[in-house]
């Protein structure tokens, strides 16, 4: 059950244009006291087009490949329970980008499908993201005549986009869009055929990784060369939206001794431990990679300074664990190099890789190691 009703006073914040920062921060304390998805959509949708003075409103959420348009309040049907793939979705865009999408013109942008946009009053636009660093979600909000976004605006949504981020998390936010999307999915037509079209996309989409030669064989991480177009994205990205990265080029100790004692397919399986340990120590967003024989990449990014200390203490946790449950004849060991990158550097991918490896050199003859 909804515990924030339709009948709830979202319309006791002030009417008044002038006071936007009142409607805000009436809104964010009623998201503070949601407890499912539902309520914090409804209290958003609502406060979009007060916050802004638009003519329509929509909730936006991530769906594998896809935007699923979970709930809106707008003057006329907008595209509510529809689903539209992020690669052609301002949506996707805004989501992809971390970043508003502004469009005073929807016939003068190429990035509006305007057939989905022909049907509907919309003349302009503009999307915020829910969650920057890693999007879950955006929320638009649209005019019917022609509309330049303010600063004030942008600002606006953006920031009532990160307080719904706040709410979401609260709330648990993956069992809930979890269960809120398989009730809908059930109701809409062609279910199964849409699962079956995701599953050959996916299907599709990872052959291609493999015929790129993006993809190590052994430890499916990504390898030199993916390493270096991922690491060159992220890193146009954390100079553009200012974030902070930190490399770490680890060196797996010990392996020649062990493909020597053992055989290379003992080898090949610490390898593949030591890839699992740094899948379970990064986050999914992080960039892992093995450049070849016993060395691997992290590319971590952050909108700000983290504890690198407490990333150091979780591979160290898991390592110790790893070696006290295994049942191998062998120990993982690594020499670690860490190198810091502030968005106002002018350091390329390839200095820090060198910068990490020298890092870690020195590392490994102080006999500092992790073990």
């Amino acid at each position: 059950m909804s515990s924030f009703h339709p009948s709830c006073p979202i319309d006791e914040v002030s009417d008044n244009p002038s006071h936007p920062i009142e409607h805000l921060i009436l809104t964010v304390q009623k998201l503070s006291l949601a407890r499912d998805l539902e309520t914090v959509m409804y209290i958003v949708k609502h406060a979009a087009r007060k916050l802004t003075q638009s003519d329509g409103a929509t909730f936006i959420l991530r769906d594998g490949s896809n935007c699923f348009y979970a709930d809106e309040d707008a003057i006329a049907p907008l595209w509510k329970g529809m689903r539209f793939p992020l690669d052609i979705c301002i949506g996707g865009w805004t989501m992809n980008n971390r970043q508003p999408a502004i469009i005073p013109n929807v016939l003068g942008d190429s990035r509006i499908p305007y057939e989905a946009y022909k049907p509907t009053f919309v003349k302009s636009l503009l999307t915020a993201p829910i969650r920057r660093l890693d999007p879950i979600g955006a929320i638009g909000i649209y005019w019917s005549q022609y509309h330049e976004s303010t600063p004030e605006e942008i600002k606006l949504l953006q920031a009532l986009a990160d307080s719904t981020a706040i709410a979401m998390e609260n709330i648990q936010v993956y069992s809930e869009l979890e269960k809120l999307v398989k009730e809908r999915t059930a109701e809409l037509e062609l279910a199964n055929q849409n699962l079956v079209e995701e599953i050959s996309y996916r299907q599709q989409a990872e052959k291609e990784v493999r015929q790129l030669s993006l993809t190590d064989e052994l430890t499916q991480l990504s390898n030199r060369r993916g390493f270096n177009l991922l690491g060159e994205h992220e890193l146009d990205i954390a100079r553009r939206h200012h974030y902070y990265c930190t490399l770490f080029f680890i060196d797996l100790d010990g392996l020649k001794l062990v493909n020597d004692t053992y055989g290379h397919e003992i080898g090949d399986q610490m390898i593949k431990d030591a890839a699992n340990l740094f899948k379970q120590t990064f986050r999914d967003v992080d960039i892992i990679a093995r450049l070849g024989g016993d060395e691997f990449v992290i590319l971590t990014a952050a909108e700000v300074i983290f504890d690198q200390q407490a990333v150091y203490q979780r591979l160290l946790n898991n390592l110790a664990k790893f070696n006290q449950q295994s049942n191998q004849p062998y120990q993982l060991s690594f020499s670690v190099g860490q190198v810091k990158y502030s968005p106002e550097s002018s350091d390329s991918l390839e200095s820090l890789l060198t910068q990490g490896d020298q890092a870690m050199y020195l590392q490994k003859k102080g006999k500092h190691r992790y073990h």
